[in-house]
């Protein structure tokens, strides 16, 4: 088995953040391993990719450009992955949990007969010993993710078939260039060697699309609310600190799920993933899936009226009270000590 590969989304030929955090933990992966990181990037126009996959450490670009490549469809991005796997048979492939990524991964670990870890929220190399059968297994890929409603985190392994696949949600990697001036191979393909005209029976129309509002992920300070928030007026406060100190709102899935704020709003394992220098967590019990969404914050000040919450023991302050008693004081303190 050879080396690791990453599926890069493109849109407008700009490669997505997801791609690129992949990137740089796959450098990193590759490195432990001693092989070289690939990437793919499928559709059109692919001129720039290479300037911007480069610098991550990418080793070779495989390149399959072609108007019918874009936007994404199902079946001719799958034929071409499965085709290239089965030449290249790369030991390790990641792609971004996303709408494609949820689509495609299955597919092509379907059709190649992998395994398919969804939603990590770490991956790592390490070796396992099978003591059943008395065989160790070197440098495997450690796929590492919540399970069981977020009971217990789960390290899964794929001894056996490869590649080994996994998706990633945004921003659960963190993106950083290795060299600016790092170069790799380009090799490009014929498209109509990989995928068969049938593949393209299904045509992209027409898109709407509408960008969020909400930009959650780059605000230097969150100040998120949870259950413990109590309801969706006491939220109100959130919104009222946030306007004074320059932060922006998160929500937890409990207080998504009650009705308190947006879904764009959620961070957590089903949710975005934040690296503020600031998190401010507000009635917020701090459940796994929660923590994996905002444990790379810099300052994480809790606010609760619980002692004992799972958060605390992360917190680097916390603050005992409700978020009625706590909030209003701030708010008052802030405002007349901001400039």
């Amino acid at each position: 088995m050879n080396n690791l590969f990453v599926y890069c989304e493109i849109e407008d030929g700009i490669v997505s953040d997801v791609s690129l955090e992949l990137l740089t933990k796959g450098r990193s992966l590759a490195n432990t391993l001693g092989c070289n990181l690939e990437a793919i990037a499928a559709g059109s126009p692919l001129d720039k990719v290479a300037a911007q996959v480069f610098p991550y450490g990418v080793d070779v670009l495989h390149l399959f450009e072609d108007k019918r490549l874009s936007p994404y469809t199902s079946l001719p991005h799958t034929s071409v992955l499965v085709n290239l796997f089965k030449a290249e048979k790369p030991q390790i492939a990641l792609m971004g949990a996303t709408s494609i990524g949820r689509d495609l991964g299955p597919r092509v670990s379907s059709a190649l007969g992998s395994g398919l870890t969804a939603d990590c929220t770490s991956l790592e190399i390490g070796d396992h010993d099978e003591k059943k059968i008395n065989k160790v297994y070197k440098d495997l890929l450690y796929q590492i993710r919540p399970a069981f409603g977020g009971n217990i985190v789960a390290t899964i392994i794929n001894p056996e078939h490869r590649p080994q696949m996994a998706t990633v949600r945004e921003g659960v990697m963190k993106k950083a260039v290795l060299d600016p001036n790092y170069k790799g191979e380009i090799k490009t393909y014929d498209v109509n060697q990989y995928v068969d005209e049938t593949d393209f029976i299904v045509k992209v129309i027409d898109r709407q699309i509408q960008k969020s509002k909400i930009n959650i992920k780059s605000s230097p300070i969150v100040i998120s609310g949870g259950y413990g928030v109590g309801s969706k007026e006491n939220f109100q406060l959130l919104y009222e600190l946030a306007g004074v100190i320059g932060a922006e709102v998160g929500a937890s899935r409990a207080a998504v799920d009650a009705g308190f704020a947006e879904h764009e709003r959620q961070i957590g394992q089903t949710g975005v993933t934040v690296r503020p220098k600031l998190y401010i967590a507000c009635g917020i019990s701090g459940q796994i899936q929660h923590i994996a969404g905002m444990q790379e914050s810099s300052i994480v000040i809790s606010i609760n009226n619980d002692p004992n919450a799972p958060i605390n023991t992360i917190a680097d302050y916390v603050i005992n009270g409700t978020v009625e008693e706590v909030l209003p004081k701030m708010i008052k303190y802030y405002k007349q000590n901001t400039k």
